[in-house]
């Protein structure tokens, strides 16, 4: 797919019914936010300034060049990308350490400018208005669309508890969206769960993250796990991987062999 215009590219740098399908109206629910916008032009998350001609919907013209979309050559794990020409293996200090459970990963963006107003709007703002354009973003480097197209995805779960207070899992939401996006066979499933309530993670080092997570996934009541099947494990940001990994301890148990994961942002 062709990239966003104007976005910076780093180059040399289960169950059947829990499946998320797209629903038949989205094409309705386009058009109407089309209308809606062109009465009520929308503000960029980023900036504040109104979104007019731009190729997304809550990025302002002057904001999308601020997108730094990740392209390889990048780290098989984390998928941060490797800067300047890169030959033979290299060693990714930001999952150093993390013995990953899982085969590859791949994110989209960095997680910094635009791309961080995105996804704190999305978690803390409730701004499920953001998830077209995450989703656009993904759809439009094809390094990550192809990673994901034809995959079951698997988001990671919330607990309960924060699932109340925010009044969704962003993670949920967002797979979906990617759903709704890539089409094809591409779909998401709901196999785990968040059985601990563990304190949040953003104050925490890599060795406190994983103790934090200890036991704090399962597989969800009635899940089952298909080894022919390729599952993506899907969260909005890749920081040291612990929560990811934990996850993919959880499905590698439970008999998934093809195993990747797949974030938003990095960083």
């Amino acid at each position: 797919m062709e990239p966003l215009e104007g976005t910076e590219k780093i180059e040399g740098a289960a169950d059947p019914a829990a499946t998320v399908h797209a629903t038949a109206g989205s094409g309705w629910r386009t058009w109407t936010r089309v209308a809606a916008d062109l009465v009520f032009p929308p503000s960029c998350v980023h900036c504040g300034d109104l979104v007019e001609a731009s190729p997304l919907r809550m990025i302002c013209t002057a904001c999308v060049p601020l997108l730094v979309r990740v392209e390889p050559p990048c780290c098989p794990s984390c998928g941060h990308p490797f800067f300047g020409e890169a030959s033979g293996e290299r060693l990714c200090v930001h999952c150093e350490g993390l013995r990953p459970e899982f085969g590859e990963g791949r994110t989209a963006v960095l997680f910094r400018g635009p791309a961080r107003s995105l996804v704190h709007t999305l978690k803390y703002r409730h701004g499920l208005h953001v998830l077209g354009d995450m989703a656009k973003i993904v759809a439009t480097n094809a390094h990550v669309a192809e990673f994901l197209r034809g995959a079951v995805l698997v988001p990671v779960p919330l607990h309960s508890r924060k699932a109340r207070e925010r009044g969704y899992n962003q993670a949920s939401e967002y797979a979906a969206a990617l759903v709704r996006e890539l089409g094809g066979e591409t779909r998401c499933v709901t196999v785990l769960a968040r059985v601990l309530d563990t304190q949040t993670q953003t104050s925490l080092d890599r060795l406190q993250r994983q103790a934090n997570l200890k036991n704090a996934f399962a597989l969800a009541p009635g899940a089952a796990i298909n080894p022919e099947l390729r599952y993506v494990l899907i969260d909005d940001v890749f920081t040291t991987g612990s929560t990811l990994n934990a996850c993919a301890a959880v499905l590698r148990r439970a008999g998934a062999l093809k195993l990747d994961v797949c974030t938003f942002g990095h960083g």
